[in-house]
């Protein structure tokens, strides 16, 4: 792994910062439901489940955490709620640990010869394009030569803003401008990428849930224009979701998952909300790893997602 992929002080600082009203909003509750209370009994489980629910971890990965700590409190006898803190955090990191988002990332990539593709999903307003810009400024900062395709073509205001990125990140762009076919867009692209050596392709496609069909028929064929000009991509298809939305970022992963493929997630917006709990129920409703998180304005504030950096600056 380059040294861009290390985990600074910097970095853990401003994790801590950008997670810091889910934080908050989590402690709070935490206080109220253990008030009074020196032993974890079922009235504190019964509050701990609501804190959950209402931070919007999700009711079913929320039962399963209550399920295991239920299991801790048997097995041990007396568990004080001055260990509740440990305890959760013990729980929902082994949670992530089993639905693969353990498993890190980097902005290192394997060296194949060809170009890693990545075509990147998600609705109109949940940061897509941005993340978009962020992860080419990150994957040029850590020496990769990066090229974006704009083939979401369906608005104007979407090839006009991933110009404006590949401006500001000082990297090509293959564009056709609004109305154009998406696939021929994403087919230039790969061509330019590998004309030019390029290490990483980056595909923006179109931000609307029209219906499962229409968006399946679509994806399907940019990946099968694709793969003329390089064989079995993407590498990725990286679905970005709006932190900030809460339970209606699980209904919109639901989608995606249901229309393509989807083998990585971002989540965008985490510092402007209390809700960053949903992080770790849509890891573990839909066993797909989240890859980045999005804590701030800045480049550098499109963090690889660490399980263990995230709970513990979640509940220390």
């Amino acid at each position: 792994m380059g040294l861009f992929g290390l985990f600074t002080k910097e970095k853990k600082e401003n994790l801590d910062k950008g997670l810091a009203k889910t934080k908050e909003s989590v402690f709070k509750k935490l206080s109220r439901a253990v008030v009074g209370k020196s032993k974890v009994d079922d009235e504190v489980l019964d509050n701990l489940e609501e804190v959950l629910i209402t931070s919007d971890v999700g009711v079913d990965t929320t039962l399963k955490i209550i399920e295991r700590i239920e299991a801790r409190v048997a097995r041990d006898k007396y568990v004080g709620t001055s260990e509740l803190n440990g305890i959760l955090k013990e729980e929902i990191a082994a949670l992530l640990d089993e639905n693969n988002s353990g498993k890190e990332a980097s902005f290192d990539l394997p060296k194949t010869g060809s170009p890693y593709v990545i075509m990147v999903v998600g609705v109109n307003g949940v940061g897509k394009t941005t993340t978009i810009g962020k992860l080419a400024y990150n994957f040029k900062k850590n020496g990769k030569k990066v090229v974006l395709g704009a083939a979401d073509t369906f608005r104007a205001a979407a090839v006009d803003q991933l110009k404006i990125w590949a401006e500001r990140v000082d990297v090509p762009i293959v564009s056709q401008g609004m109305g154009a076919d998406p696939a021929s867009v994403a087919f230039d692209t790969l061509e330019s990428a590998k004309a030019s050596g390029a290490d990483v392709v980056i595909i923006d496609t179109a931000g609307r849930l029209h219906n499962k069909v229409g968006l399946m028929n679509e994806l399907s064929k940019i990946k099968k224009v694709m793969q003329k000009v390089i064989p079995n991509t993407p590498d990725e298809v990286l679905l970005v979701l709006d932190g900030s939305t809460g339970q209606n970022a699980f209904e919109q992963a639901k989608q995606f998952t249901i229309a393509t493929e989807v083998s990585a997630m971002a989540l965008t917006k985490l510092d402007g909300t209390a809700k960053g709990g949903v992080v770790i129920g849509i890891s573990d409703q839909f066993k797909i790893p989240v890859k980045y998180i999005g804590i701030g304005e800045q480049m550098e504030d499109l963090q690889i997602f660490r399980r263990n950096e995230f709970v513990d600056s979640l509940f220390n």
